[in-house]
């Protein structure tokens, strides 16, 4: 919703018309039309065929839920004239019992929202104009099919009477007439029908349904400004993170029919495939039908390539406009027509919603056909997306045993147990539960469980499917229209063959084939190549920003080095105690009762930690390597329990009793803040000593076997006061110099700090005297910058960002206006000591978009984030300076 400082529209325009091939918008005007709007009068424009129509600002619903659901002064009359003009650009008048005009009344955000706000189609007719209609049309079956529709679709959107009620009653006709399609049913049944719809009005509002054709129209009008706050479309905003206060604008546009017989058709299309890329006319259609028959999956659309031997020279018609309004836009589009008796008509074009590796495809094309250039094509794809492209697919050589084979609507591979309500997959999906939403058909009340389900199935629908469509924008595996399955809602089962699938019995979807696999089926890592490769050589050729990995282990680290990671940001070496192998060592050590027993500890660990660093130096062939030492507090690493804490004695020889109570005594009410980081360095030195010995033997190691020369980088946690850092700088370069002696062996290195305690932030000018690098530790720096636990803000965060307290999650996206202030402070100060200062980020919002983008204009040599982010966090580098050029 709009904010409460706009009291009224910012312009006393409120109604922009398009017809007669001039319309007073224009494509670029979306924050004003909404999408659908802008997108009609640019084709209008343009000389597309469009039926005439106007279109609704969003400022007008803004307006409207800021007072109580009025409307502005003046805005009747402007509505008034809008419908004159509309008359007599049609030849058409509402309510005329001779030439009525019926209209469609259609949402239309700035932003695309598919199926998540409401739309009325065929309003204008009552019991008088639907009589005339059928006279018009010479087709009484056309006329009260459309009455039917509206009556149905009037009474959901406005009247918010279910529609199923209404659908019970054309079910139950169907199966005593034994007859499949709604088009088999003849018009003196849908009279009948029409009756019958119009008493369950009367039943469940108590009035009659409006006659009065204007009324009809404010209605609607209101019910689709309404629509921009129902819960699904609340969900979707929230889920892809479009503002609250764009509002929706509402599209009043003349009907063409696509359902008064043979010669009438409507349909949905791509100018290419929005799965895979490929340059291909892309679409469906049906024969005497209307839109929402095409995209409910009602009925199973053709090929649009089939068109062209129903209908040849509409086909040919369309090709011609579709391939003109891609050139126009240079972009693909997505567009909606209707055939109403060999007439082409164009309803709706938007640049489509595409799948990630669609997505890169189509840009990579478009700047080889000259459409558009290198940096349009990296600002064309959500950085976010790319970890799509890196989620796992299936193994091509795994043995599967596949069950159905649906639609391939949407790539990837999607995995978990069998869900048949979406309302469970959100509580299972809460629960850690991973699952697969299996419905008919999706609707757009569907929402909430499509967002957590790993992947989706329905047994109806087509290629532009609600359930198609949606998932594509979302990056989730979808198969669809798989008719060999039988969905039992109530037994929440499907049965195909001799297979029946049980709620949560677990089954896998392969996104790129259509198939449905039982089980758990073995999947592969994807790899960086054809289009992606390109379009990632065009991001390292403009980003200026570098990009390294979180890694703590050779496997991640070479992990990173296949995404483009130009060296490891942060390596946890707390993670390698962890390894059943060496945690009693560790234990061992904690347990030590004099500094010379630690260091026997410390010294069984040493082997270890060298040939973990050597791993990494290796894996990373000479990039940099930064390597923090101890950080977590030392009760982590001790037995929680009675039972664990005996089988520890039993290993190290230690009493259970002495066990449990160290235990006790490294106990922590806030550990956080507690003794650990460099304060456990400064504590206990030789555990300091015995890791820096690591590193550095692990790089002469691999100068002297290798001769690969690495620039260790030893990086102090937690310092918030410059004389924290000057000790553990000391032990450190002690234990170097000794080691570089006895290797006989030069080899630079640095040591650099984190700064993640806010103090360190504020005194970060003194701290560049003794540091060599500075890597903020944002993870921290929020926690103790916001003062909220990272373990505990789970329980108020959800309710922070509903409430709009929070626009996002501070563990995700970097708090720009309070902890970025600390950041950006530090970089100053930092520089103002030492000007060339190497400076990262090694939180986990070095792999979040709008985090990298800070990070670039606050001056960064560069972002670490994990291994599986890098490609994201490239992408991110270098829309940060396209966008930078462009302010």
């Amino acid at each position: 919703m709009a904010t409460k400082k706009q009291v009224k529209p910012k312009q006393e325009k409120y109604i922009y018309a398009f017809q007669n091939k001039k319309a007073e918008g224009k494509g670029s005007m979306k924050d004003i039309l909404g999408g659908k709007g802008a997108g009609l009068a640019e084709m209008t424009n343009i000389g597309v065929p469009v039926p005439p129509g106007f279109t609704i600002i969003t400022d007008v619903c803004n307006y409207y839920y800021l007072h109580s659901k009025k409307l502005p002064t003046g805005f009747e009359d402007q509505f008034k004239q809008s419908i004159s003009k509309l008359e007599k650009a049609s030849g058409k008048k509402f309510g005329d019992d001779k030439n009525p005009l019926l209209v469609s009344v259609r949402s239309g955000a700035k932003i695309s929202m598919p199926g998540m706000m409401d739309t009325i189609l065929n309003l204008g007719l009552n019991d008088i104009t639907v009589e005339a209609l059928a006279k018009k049309s010479n087709n009484p079956r056309f006329a009260y099919d459309s009455y039917r529709r509206f009556i149905m679709m009037f009474s959901d959107v406005v009247l918010g009477i279910d529609k199923s009620e209404f659908e019970e009653h054309l079910h139950k006709l169907k199966e005593q007439k034994k007859i499949k399609y709604d088009y088999e049913v003849s018009y003196i049944d849908l009279k009948d029908l029409i009756e019958k719809y119009k008493k369950i009005v009367k039943a469940k509002t108590g009035k009659e349904f409006p006659q009065n054709i204007l009324k009809q129209l404010e209605m609607a009008r209101d019910a689709v400004f309404t629509s921009w706050s129902n819960p699904r479309a609340i969900t979707y905003r929230s889920i892809n993170k479009i503002p609250d206060s764009l509002g929706t604008a509402v599209n009043v546009q003349a009907m063409v029919f696509g359902n008064m017989g043979e010669d009438c058709a409507t349909g949905v299309g791509f100018t290419r495939n929005p799965s895979t890329g490929k340059k291909e006319f892309y679409g469906e259609y049906l024969i005497n039908a209307q839109g929402e028959d095409v995209v409910a999956g009602v009925r199973t659309p053709q090929p649009i390539l089939h068109l062209k031997k129903d209908m040849p020279k509409v086909f040919k018609q369309l090709v011609e406009v579709t391939s003109l309004l891609e050139k126009h836009y240079k972009d693909m589009q997505d567009f909606e027509f209707t055939i109403e008796n060999n007439v082409l008509y164009m309803l709706q074009t938007r640049s489509g919603k595409r799948s990630i590796r669609a997505g890169i495809k189509i840009a990579v094309d478009m700047v080889k056909e000259k459409l558009i250039t290198t940096n349009e094509a990296l600002m064309r794809i959500d950085a976010d997306q790319i970890n799509q492209l890196l989620h796992p697919v299936i193994d091509p050589k795994a043995k599967l045993e596949i069950i159905a084979k649906g639609l391939p609507a949407s790539p990837g591979a999607g995995t978990g147990k069998a869900v048949f309500d979406p309302d469970e997959a959100v509580s299972l999906s809460e629960a850690g539960e991973k699952v697969v939403l299996v419905r008919d058909e999706t609707s757009p009340d569907d929402i909430n469980g499509m967002n957590v389900a790993q992947g989706i199935l329905t047994a109806r629908g087509g290629m532009t499917s609600h359930a198609a469509v949606v998932a594509r924008g979302m990056g989730k595996c979808a198969v669809v229209g798989c008719e060999d399955i039988k969905i039992n809602i109530v037994k929440k089962q499907f049965t195909v063959e001799n297979y029946t699938i049980k709620d949560g019995d677990f089954i896998t979807l392969d996104g790129n084939t259509g198939n449905v696999i039982l089980g758990k089926a073995d999947t592969i890592m994807p790899e960086i190549e054809g289009e992606f490769k390109t379009f990632m050589k065009w991001a390292d050729s403009v980003a200026s920003l570098k990009v390294r990995a979180n890694a703590d282990v050779p496997r991640d680290a070479k992990v990173a080095c296949s995404f483009g990671a130009e060296g490891i940001g942060l390596c946890r070496t707390e993670h390698m105690f962890f390894d059943p192998q060496r945690l009693p060592y560790m234990q061992e050590m904690i347990l030590a009762d004099t500094i010379d027993e630690r260091k026997v500890a410390l010294n069984k660990l040493l082997p270890f930690q060298t040939e973990d660093f050597y791993g990494l130096f290796k894996a990373m062939k000479g990039y940099p390597v930064t390597i923090r030492t101890l950080d977590p507090p030392l009760h982590e690493f001790l037995p929680k329990t009675n039972e664990a804490a005996k089988e520890l004695s039993s290993i190290i020889g230690v009493p259970f009793e002495k066990i449990m109570k160290k235990s006790q005594d490294l106990h922590e009410l806030n550990p956080m803040l507690g003794h650990r980081g460099c304060r456990l360095g400064i504590t206990y030195p030789e555990i300091t000593e015995m890791q820096v010995r690591a590193i550095m033997t692990a790089a002469c190691k691999l100068y002297k076997k290798d001769k690969i020369k690495v620039i260790p980088e030893i990086m102090i946690p937690l310092v918030g006061n410059i004389k924290e850092f000057i000790n553990q700088k000391q032990v450190a370069i002690n234990v170097i110099k000794d080691v570089l002696k006895e290797n006989k062996v030069k080899l630079d290195y640095k040591i650099g700090t984190m700064i993640e305690v806010p103090r360190a932030a504020l005194t970060a000018d003194e701290i560049a005297t003794e540091a060599e690098f500075f890597s903020f530790g944002t993870n921290d720096l929020t926690q103790m910058g916001m003062g909220f636990s990272r373990d505990d803000a789970g329980k108020f965060i959800k309710i922070y960002l509903n409430k709009k307290i929070l626009d996002n999650d501070p563990f995700q996206t970097l708090d720009q206006n309070g902890i970025g202030k600390l950041v950006a402070m530090g970089v100053l100060l930092g520089r103002e000591t030492k000007k060339n200062l190497k400076i990262g980020i090694c939180g986990e919002h070095g792999g979040d978009p709008e985090s990298v983008k800070f990070c670039h204009r606050i001056g960064l040599t560069y972002v670490s984030c994990s291994p599986y982010r890098v490609p994201v966090a490239k992408l991110a580098a270098a829309q940060a300076v396209i966008e930078a050029k462009k302010q």
